[in-house]
């Protein structure tokens, strides 16, 4: 029998710590796909950005997906696909976004993406992915996003989406 589908909402910061714990148990040093850490005030100030949107089962943090104003974040990985692909006006940033692995291929991905568009409708968001992550850009392939350009940062190949609804 499949169990309920998981909340999906806008991020607290009672979810923090939830969320810090799905980021670490997904870095590439732990089989992961994700290409940073963020630290705790990175997440607490994209409370007052953008939506953080979380997925939620049973007062677990089972997803998160980030997005952020351009101008907010100048990390030189975005700096570099910000170089490649600037986006339109209005544009912003989307990501990182990270499923817990007992939830993969069973569509959070796309419910977190769909929830972050109905707040934000109309703009367009930007984002990077590991070219050699097949998953992760098949999955934002389904969700109607598309590559607009290509960059290198520190010897890895990254591919450029876009969406705008």
């Amino acid at each position: 029998m499949a169990h309920p589908a998981p909340d999906i909402g806008l991020a607290t910061k009672d979810d923090i710590p939830g969320i810090l714990e799905l980021q670490d148990a997904n870095q590439l040093s732990r089989g992961g796909m994700l290409s940073a850490r963020l630290p705790r005030e990175r997440f607490e100030a994209a409370l007052l950005d953008l939506p953080l949107i979380v997925a939620r089962r049973q007062g677990r943090i089972v997803g998160y997906l980030m997005s952020f104003s351009i101008g907010t974040q100048a990390s030189p990985i975005i700096q570099a696909m910000l170089k490649a692909y600037s986006g339109g006006p209005n544009a912003y940033i989307y990501g990182p976004i990270c499923v817990a692995e007992d939830e993969r291929g069973q569509g959070l991905a796309a419910a977190l993406f769909a929830a972050l568009c109905a707040h934000v409708p109309g703009r367009e968001c930007i984002s990077f992915v590991r070219a050699d992550n097949a998953p992760s850009l098949r999955a934002h392939a389904k969700m109607g996003m598309r590559l607009v350009a290509e960059f290198t940062h520190d010897a890895v190949d990254y591919a450029v989406l876009a969406h705008r609804d």
